[in-house]
């Protein structure tokens, strides 16, 4: 029996390795001028004279480095969803202060909570989170959660069974059980994203799950949880409103109904949008569904586009050769490009997989820096000052091809400039990697490095 199970699985690995491939996306990206971005507002699409004017205004608040020219009506291209304008957006550093966000905007629903996660922990957190949503459904107020199968694997049934039987709609993404499936069963493809919509106006998004592992702010020593063994978790959101949030909530909408499940319950998810701020936005989700990840193309034609600077911190680092090839040709033409990475992860193949690319970066001319002191979990990017992206997305196989995932790109020098000050506060907590001191490395790093990429795939 157990022999025909491993044939069985093996032989879905292989329909896999036969038609997942990252496409070459590289002959798509040369540089283009002159096409029009358009944007949408609370009214819907803007006239193009008035996008023109916004953008023109975002290109006078940043350094002149022409990647407004030159990338975004190539993203738009690409990726298709709207930029958005009158936003506003709120950096969230660490677990505590999303946390504190993220429940202060459930108590204040009078409609509606829609949640999407990978994980979701029976811990203190967990409980914090299901209290606080069983408690809104109990008010009248309806609640839709989509959990991963694999991401809340270790969560007990009788956790979900609690919200369940209050009223709350859960659905669980792509099961793990064969018996459970609603549809094929696509084990290998997960539900990476985060993502909470509260009312249709309020919405949260990055990289930080809902688990007591990020209940220490990473930046200050003797963190809750935090020990040798077990640091704090660094991680990064956001917090969004304005009419970005009605994108966000297509693309929770499009994930219910792609995975079969019930009804949703008729709320008011679309409301009337309205301005909130300044900010220029655009929601990208990624699906393996698609013929490739949106993201990774977006994130290709931004470095390319990139004259000053690509600042990229990231958790789990096992970059393709497209991706290579594109950090490696920007530091080549005389752009800062600075790498973020872990120093300690909780996936050692992950990361003895992405040091394995360290030799030849380093050779390139890009910068690479350890974060010290926390569990880096962040993925983000910022390129030339202006172009800034926060979201779900690794810089690995597994982002790019078999997950679901969720980024927002932030536009304009404002918030740029808060991204850098967090790049920077990182920076000052990492330990730079020098080239002779990592060829000095020991033997048995090289020996892991080497067993960790043939695992790439999927990583």
């Amino acid at each position: 029996m157990l022999g025909l199970f491993i044939i069985f699985v093996a032989l879905i690995l292989a329909g896999v390795f036969s038609r997942s491939r990252l496409p070459t996306i590289a002959p798509d990206l040369a540089r283009r001028t002159g096409a029009a971005v358009q944007l949408e507002g609370q009214h819907g699409p803007l006239s193009a004279a008035k996008s023109k004017s916004i953008i023109d205004g975002l290109e006078k608040r940043g350094d002149d480095t022409g990647i407004f020219d030159r990338h975004l009506a190539l993203e738009e291209a690409i990726v298709g969803s709207p930029l958005t304008t009158g936003n506003k957006v709120l950096l969230l550093e660490d677990g505590p202060a999303t946390f504190s966000a993220m429940i202060g905007a459930i108590r204040k629903a009078r409609d509606h909570i829609n949640m999407e996660t990978y994980i979701v922990e029976d811990d203190e957190v967990g409980n914090q989170f299901a209290d606080a949503l069983i408690e809104k459904q109990q008010q009248g107020i309806q609640v839709n959660l989509i959990r991963d199968s694999v991401g809340t694997l270790g969560t007990p049934v009788a956790f979900f069974q609690r919200l369940t039987d209050s009223g709350i709609e859960v659905l669980e993404f792509n099961p793990v059980n064969p018996l459970a499936m609603r549809k094929e069963w696509e084990v290998y493809q997960r539900d990476h994203r985060k993502l909470l919509i509260v009312d249709g106006r309020t919405a949260f998004l990055g990289g930080i799950n809902i688990s007591a592992v990020y209940s220490g702010g990473s930046f200050s020593k003797g963190s809750h949880n935090q020990t040798d063994d077990h640091p704090t978790w660094r991680d990064t959101d956001l917090q969004l409103t304005g009419p970005v949030v009605a994108e966000l909530q297509k693309l929770f909408i499009e994930t219910w109904e792609g995975q079969d499940g019930q009804p949703l319950p008729a709320k008011d998810y679309f409301p009337k949008p309205k301005e909130t701020g300044r900010a220029v936005v655009r929601a990208i989700g990624s699906t393996p569904d698609e013929s490739f990840s949106l993201i990774y193309a977006t994130l290709l034609s931004a470095i390319a586009s990139a004259e000053t600077c690509v600042y990229i911190t990231n958790a789990y680092f096992v970059p393709d050769p497209q991706l290579l090839d594109a950090l490696e040709a920007s530091a080549g033409r005389g752009v800062d490009v600075t790498l973020i990475l872990p120093s300690v992860t909780d996936s050692w193949l992950v990361f003895h997989a992405g040091r394995g690319y360290y030799d030849r970066l380093l050779r390139a001319g890009v910068k690479i820096y350890e974060r010290h002191g926390a569990l880096l979990h962040s993925k983000t990017a910022l390129i030339d000052g202006v172009w800034a992206t926060v979201g779900s997305t690794n810089l690995d196989w597994r982002s790019f091809l078999h997950n679901r995932e969720l980024n927002a790109v932030v536009l304009g020098q404002e918030f740029g400039e808060q991204l850098q000050a967090m790049f920077e506060r990182d920076l000052a907590q990492s330990d730079a990697i020098v080239l002779d001191e990592w060829r000095r490395r020991p033997l048995t790093f090289r020996a892991m490095e080497l067993y960790a990429r043939v695992w790439k795939y999927w990583l």
